[in-house]
């Protein structure tokens, strides 16, 4: 097999993944429609980050750069905004961590329950 071909099939691989994720029912714990259209814009963007690394990785193994580094980048800003919306459901749940950094190192954290804050903890 040439590297053209390992890349196809590599590449068909990673659509079939990524459809199945997009097209498969997300099991959605959330209660309202409101919670429930968050949560399926949050795995929506999640699965264009994935689509989009499979195919920068895919245009770079063809050599065509211009292509790679666009989706590349692509992937990386959906990825950040999955992140962030992440980020977000947890905070609205009401527990989350704030964490404490000496050095630039983490050094420890406090739990937030409800927006009430807990005990300080050490990593």
């Amino acid at each position: 097999m040439n590297i053209n071909k390992i890349a196809r099939v590599f590449a068909a691989g990673i659509a079939i993944i990524v459809a199945g994720g997009v097209l498969a029912p997300a099991a959605s714990l959330a209660q309202t429609s409101k919670e429930k259209a968050r949560q399926r814009d949050k795995n929506t963007t999640r699965n264009i980050a994935i689509g989009a690394g499979a195919a920068a990785v895919y245009e770079g193994v063809n050599k065509r750069g211009t292509n790679a580094a666009i989706l590349g980048a692509g992937a990386l800003y959906a990825g950040k905004k999955y992140e962030d919306a992440r980020k977000a459901q947890t905070r609205e749940k009401g527990t989350y961590k704030v964490y404490r950094y000496r050095n630039g190192k983490k050094v420890g954290y406090y739990q937030y329950v409800n927006n009430k804050r807990g005990a300080y903890r050490r990593i």
